[in-house]
């Protein structure tokens, strides 16, 4: 849909918005947020890394990550049409489900164990999902409900009904709206925002993209984007913003893959020093400028000339079909649970946050085929992690803080922090019986930054000797790594580089089976 595009636009969006990427700085104290840390012309390699280590998550970027799992709904006029991109042209009366249900949407959602649901409220063709007060493209002259219809507040409150946070995307360019291409759309944009933040609850994820062409005169936009961060922050301080915003990044492609080495530690290279110095108790609020789609963003190469650093976690988006709106030709082309699991595996595992897509169709439902998929993808993670093959094995290590069983105890909030000996750390396992697996979960306490450079397994033979069966580089919130089969009954993690001690929370073996 808009990400395959998102390179070319990306240049565009640039010149679109002069403001993009520039500073914004917001009256919020900064010991609430830890999320970026200024590089001295002065420090030294060790002094970058050491500052690199003690950059955390804002407490919005922390329940973001904890997620794992969100679910984007792309539903609109394109659904209709059978487009992808709508031209704003489009008659709200071609709006018409003849049963939408978004407590259908929602329920099968929570039960897969998606945690948070997107809602295209409006996509690029302007077409609101909502009656806004603002514009005459909208649900409010579609014969569904007979134009009393609001699908942004259906779904709101099933996600409310089921538990589920729920989150807005908000196209900026729109293709319907005379007023795009001129500085009133601005005012415009800020208005239909502000309804879609006031109106409806709770909103845990704004999402914006950086699609910025032309509009119904022709011309283009300049986006506020720093009138839009302000308002977000003051009516939903609590919601992240993405991924064309300064909490949440797009990890750069479309395929629900992440990197190998997935740094959430950043060079953040657009912040000015001495704008900080004199705004050292206020949060900056601003997108890091430089490439962000590159295999390596925060090696200790990568962050060695940076002028400053930040937390900026990856969202890794697919769509359950080749498409990102429903298309009936694309019903036997559903993403499979097996599927579905290898993404789990690159994204989560991966030390990011999946966004998968899944469209609603023409009747206003979640197909069978998506469906179907879905409940096959949950068993397959209800099979494969229920059951930590560690949690009942004897657990040595040497700490500094916590206790050693704190990493098989299910128990994200309680970490240990080992003794590092000649720069390693061993946290070593003994089972009673031998088991079988060929996964492997590792979590880092984000809250204590991320540290873990470089880890291994090991399993002890029957002769007595230790091999090596998997290892990695980066951990963060979660890195899972499949491996051969291995059957075994003592086992050791091995953390051999690090930038500093690092806070283990979970360490697990699981097995997946084909």
């Amino acid at each position: 849909m808009w990400l395959n595009t998102y390179s070319r636009f990306f240049k565009t969006t640039i010149a679109c918005s002069g403001l993009l990427f520039a500073p914004a700085i917001l009256p919020v104290i900064h010991a609430q947020e830890q999320n970026v840390v200024v590089i001295n012309p002065t420090d030294s390699p060790a002094d970058i890394v050491r500052k690199a280590a003690n950059v955390i998550p804002s407490q919005r970027q922390f329940n973001w990550q904890r997620q794992e799992l969100t679910a984007f709904l792309h539903y609109g006029v394109n659904t209709y049409t059978g487009r992808e991109w709508g031209d704003g042209k489009e008659s709200p009366a071609i709006f018409n489900p003849t049963d939408l249900d978004a407590d259908q949407w929602i329920r099968e959602l929570k039960a897969a164990g998606f945690k948070c649901a997107i809602l295209t409220c409006k996509h690029h063709d302007g077409f609101c999902l909502w009656p806004s007060a603002y514009t005459e493209h909208s649900v409010k002259h579609s014969p569904w409900k007979n134009g009393k219809g609001d699908v942004v507040r259906e779904v709101s409150d099933a996600c409310r009904k089921y538990g589920m946070e729920f989150g807005v995307y908000l196209s900026p360019w729109d293709r319907n709206s005379p007023l795009y291409g001129t500085k009133e759309y601005n005012d415009f944009f800020v208005k239909q925002l502000t309804e879609l933040l006031t109106q409806y609850g709770k909103v845990s994820e704004v999402w914006f993209d950086g699609a910025c062409g032309e509009g119904a005169n022709g011309k283009k936009q300049e986006y506020d984007f720093v009138r839009w961060y302000e308002l977000i922050r003051k009516l939903q301080p609590e919601a992240v913003i993405a991924v064309m915003g300064p909490d949440v990044r797009w990890v750069g492609t479309e395929t629900g893959r992440g990197r190998e080495m997935e740094w959430s530690v950043v060079p953040k290279d657009n912040l000015d020093q001495d704008a900080i110095a004199k705004n050292s108790q206020q949060e900056v609020l601003t997108a890091p400028v430089g490439d962000m789609m590159g295999q390596d963003l925060g090696s200790r190469k990568k962050i060695e000339k940076a002028k400053s650093l930040i937390w900026y976690p990856a969202e890794i988006d697919v769509s359950i079909r080749p498409g990102w709106f429903y298309h009936e030709d694309q019903d036997s082309k559903v993403k499979s649970p097996k599927e579905l699991m290898d993404i789990y595996f690159t994204s989560v595992g991966m030390n990011g946050v999946l966004l998968l897509n899944l469209p609603p169709n023409k009747e206003g439902k979640l197909s069978e085929a998506d469906i179907r998929s879905l409940r096959g993808f949950r068993q397959l993670y209800v099979n494969t992690f229920t059951d930590n093959l560690l949690a009942k094995a004897k657990v040595t290590c040497a700490v500094s803080e916590g206790k050693g069983r704190n990493v098989i105890d299910d128990n994200y909030d309680t970490s240990v922090r080992p003794k590092m000996k000649d720069g390693k750390a061993v946290f070593q396992f003994k089972l009673k019986k031998p088991a079988t697996f060929n996964v492997l979960s590792v979590q880092e306490d984000i809250r204590k930054g991320q540290r873990v450079e470089k880890f291994s397994l090991e399993v002890k033979d029957a002769k007595g000797n230790w091999k090596k069966v998997t290892g990695g580089t980066t951990v963060g919130h979660k890195r899972l790594l499949k491996f051969p089969v291995e059957t075994a009954k003592e086992v050791r993690l091995i953390i051999s580089e690090v930038r500093a001690v690092p806070a283990i929370s979970e360490i697990g073996l699981y097995r997946l089976r084909d």
